[in-house]
């Protein structure tokens, strides 16, 4: 912008002096320098635009890959996580599994120990039985009778 203004000042200066300077050549001259100018500051903020696209394109990267870090980071915390759920499951469904077995179990020693007793105590009713109609025969070939 001062080599505008300063190549206008130089242009003026020749008006004043020069009686046969042509005032269309202010204007060419100084339409050439502002168009050169303008295509510079042009030029200057196209360059600044791109600078600024770039670094925000960096950016963006930087933000994406720290993302990508972060949801990897979260991922992994998640399988450990759910390994350490299925091992944990697992466990408590080999406890289960192992009181459910000693259940079965004790109900089997159980069931055999009624059955026994059952027997035995069926043997003993019969023997009981066996031993009042015994005596009950005892009596009748006797021939005596109850006192009640």
């Amino acid at each position: 912008m001062e080599n505008l203004m300063s190549q206008f000042t130089l242009l003026a200066d020749e008006a004043l002096r020069d009686k046969h300077f042509d005032p269309s050549r202010i204007d060419s001259d100084l339409m050439k320098l502002f168009e050169l100018e303008a295509y510079k500051a042009w030029a200057a903020l196209e360059l600044e635009h791109e600078q600024e696209v770039d670094s925000a394109e960096s950016e963006m990267e930087a933000a994406e890959d720290e993302l990508e870090s972060a949801m990897e980071a979260a991922m992994e915390e998640f399988r450990r996580f759910e390994e350490e759920m299925e091992g944990m499951a697992k466990a408590e469904l080999e406890g289960l599994e192992r009181t459910a077995e000693k259940a079965r179990r004790m109900g089997k020693v159980m069931e055999k120990a009624a059955s026994a007793a059952s027997k035995r105590y069926v043997e003993a009713a019969m023997n009981s039985a066996t031993a009042t109609m015994r005596s009950a025969w005892k009596g009748v070939s006797k021939q005596k009778v109850h006192p009640a």
